[in-house]
């Protein structure tokens, strides 16, 4: 069970304090971010916020000063003298405003990724409709396991992260069906050519690696896929990604 450090839920009309909601299965959007350190420092914040604005448009959410009182709210729940390593989730439907902090857990080397057919609603958004992911990741230790959502022989994303698969020096990314998330976005930068292609289950054995990235998981190297009895090959472009993804970490600024 994740360990939550804050759960609280707003009106948008007055921004008042209601029941908590964490509103799974409604219409609406979420992010989440990594905030960690004291003073409080949020990774890829200015990104997570447009994103987040930019879906609530497409979903017909975004009201006025909507981005204003989430930013308010973020504010005036994060504490200037709290030691942080959480994912902070902001999660909008037409009426409510959540905001939550869980413990961001470290991944270990020998990650497993079970593999599970299913392709999410509107899966280029980060919309709500978790439920299903939801019932596979509460039965797995999130630090040793994930799921890779699958459909039609094709693999496209975990059910927490983006993936990218290495072969040889190039690296892939699934073409469509995926939200393509901010940490992904930032290795794109980094990385130069990321090749979009269709990753099929049965090509799966061709790639030395498989990484996932995102706010939750970082950057956390596949070691095996047990379904099809894969075994990462080296750890080359996980040492890669990770010495990018520490440098962006030491620059981020400090949350104001």
């Amino acid at each position: 069970m994740a360990t939550y450090l804050l759960k609280k839920s707003y009106q948008h009309k007055d921004l008042k304090e209601v029941n908590f909601k964490d509103l799974w299965g409604d219409n609406g959007v979420f992010t989440t971010m990594w905030i960690f350190g004291n003073p409080a420092k949020i990774l890829f914040f200015k990104k997570h916020i447009e994103n987040l604005i930019k879906s609530l448009t497409v979903y017909k959410i975004n009201k006025p000063n909507l981005e204003n009182n989430i930013l308010k709210l973020i504010k005036m729940n994060i504490k200037k003298n709290k030691k942080y390593n959480h994912l902070l989730r902001v999660a909008v439907n037409k009426k409510i405003i959540s905001v939550s902090l869980r413990r961001r857990l470290n991944q270990k080397l020998k990650f497993n990724l079970k593999l599970v057919n299913y392709s999410r609603n509107k899966p280029e958004f980060k919309n709500l409709k978790y439920q299903v992911i939801l019932k596979y990741l509460s039965k797995m230790d999130s630090t040793t396991s994930d799921i890779g959502l699958c459909n039609n022989g094709k693999i496209f994303e975990s059910g927490t992260s983006n993936i990218l698969f290495i072969k040889k020096d190039y690296i892939f990314s699934p073409i469509n069906k995926i939200y393509k998330g901010i940490t992904l976005k930032f290795f794109e930068n980094k990385l130069g050519k990321i090749i979009k292609k269709d990753i099929l289950i049965k090509s799966l054995q061709e790639y030395d690696e498989i990484i996932l990235v995102g706010s939750g998981k970082g950057v956390t190297s596949v070691n095996t896929i047990n379904d099809i009895k894969w075994k990462r090959k080296n750890l080359k472009f996980y040492k890669i990604l990770s010495n990018f993804y520490m440098t962006e970490i030491n620059k981020c600024s400090i949350f104001r």
